[in-house]
């Protein structure tokens, strides 16, 4: 009978505990006198009992790191600081995960101790929660010196350095990125870090910085982590999927003009709805400056002359387009060449295929296909 009445007495105190009210929670401790979390939840309706309901969890459950937190927080709040860090370690000393990492790291911050908060930044750094951006900001507010946050805090775990690196593209700190990429593409995995890596990348060429981004995808070659060619462009015949990153073909979509690689080459789809100027294919490529030809392969059907499908040779700083084709146009195969220039201030260039309907005509109707293309160098 006394089995059933304590049986009873703790499911009807846990039912006054989840009703979640100040007096309900009072009503549960009745019932359950040593129920240590019941004190944990009551101390946050009574404010002014507070630091008394934490001790006394404290002393049902030793083990209980919250409670240490939460009353070293109100000891430093009353400037008793030594009983505020003690409470705080002893929070460590029983739960080694990263809240009381976090905690010491902004307790010491807020001492102006830098040495320890360091200390406990890097130690909150070797068990990162699945968001630690918090972390990051906080030593941003240190040092917004990423080379220096980086030094004291990362280590060999991709996922502090992909959030790292996620925290420093937002931070638009480029320069920095480089060389914390590097590492998540020796440590990382790459179904996981590929696409950062590629938005890495992409956001590189679009500050055109070629030395980075051609360091970062020579880098995924050599790992093996994407499949790429020797001879420029990459995936030269179109015998691959695209990948979603600058250095290998963008195929945009648009009602009307659908594209995509086939058993022939890029094989692109006209219906006549498409828009009047539109990018059909293109491709970022890394050039030193001096002279250089563009040769391709193609054919179509149903396009006619001087319609205004061509290939242009873009400089992707200043947006220059180098050189213009003639309109592609050709019932059978053909084989063409441009020649451009890369001057000395460019080195990312963009090899783009558009379609800008010449004016006099209407919008094309037809297919084209293109088999190859190869840059060449002149000596």
């Amino acid at each position: 009978m006394l089995g059933i009445y304590s049986s009873w007495k703790l499911a009807y105190a846990d039912f006054l505990f989840q009703k979640d009210t100040e007096e309900s929670v009072r009503s549960a401790i009745r019932l359950v006198p040593d129920g240590w979390e019941y004190y944990m939840r009551l101390a946050q309706f009574d404010q002014e009992h507070a630091e008394e309901l934490l001790a006394t969890a404290l002393r049902l459950n030793r083990y209980d790191a919250q409670a240490d937190i939460e009353l070293g927080l109100r000891f430093e709040a009353r400037e008793d600081f030594a009983g505020a860090e003690k409470l705080l370690l002893d929070a460590f000393a029983v739960d080694n995960t990263y809240l009381p990492r976090w905690t010491l790291a902004n307790y010491y911050l807020r001492r102006d101790n830098m040495p320890e908060f360091w200390a406990w930044a890097r130690r909150a750094a070797e068990m990162p929660s699945n968001d630690i951006g918090a972390l990051f900001e906080l030593c941003w507010r240190v040092s917004p010196d990423p080379e220096k946050v980086a030094g004291a805090i990362l280590n060999h775990k991709p996922e502090l350095i992909r959030q790292y690196i996620s925290f420093l593209l937002v931070k638009d700190q480029l320069p920095a990125i480089a060389t914390v990429a590097l590492r998540l593409v020796r440590s990382g995995d790459q179904d996981t870090d590929r696409p950062l890596i590629f938005s890495v990348i992409n956001r590189m060429i679009t500050a055109n910085d070629a030395a980075t981004a051609n360091t970062l995808w020579h880098s995924l070659i050599q790992q093996h982590w994407v499949i790429a060619d020797n001879s420029v462009p990459n995936n030269a015949e179109f015998a691959r999927e695209p990948l979603p990153v600058g250095f290998d073909w963008s195929l945009p979509e648009y009602t009307g003009l659908h594209s995509w690689p086939g058993s022939s080459g890029l094989e692109v789809e006209f219906t006549g709805s498409q828009p009047e100027d539109c990018t059909v294919a293109e491709q970022v490529v890394n050039l030193s400056p001096g002279n250089y030809t563009f040769a391709y392969a193609y054919h179509t059907s149903g396009i006619p002359a001087a319609t205004g499908v061509r290939w242009q040779i873009v400089d992707v700083k200043s947006k220059t387009v180098l050189a213009d084709s003639a309109d592609l146009s050709s019932a059978v195969l053909a084989h063409s060449v441009l020649s451009f220039m890369v001057p000395p201030e460019a080195s990312l260039i963009r090899l783009r295929l558009s379609y800008r309907r010449a004016v006099g005509t209407t919008r094309i109707s037809g297919t084209l296909v293109v088999q190859t293309t190869k840059i060449i160098a002149f000596p």
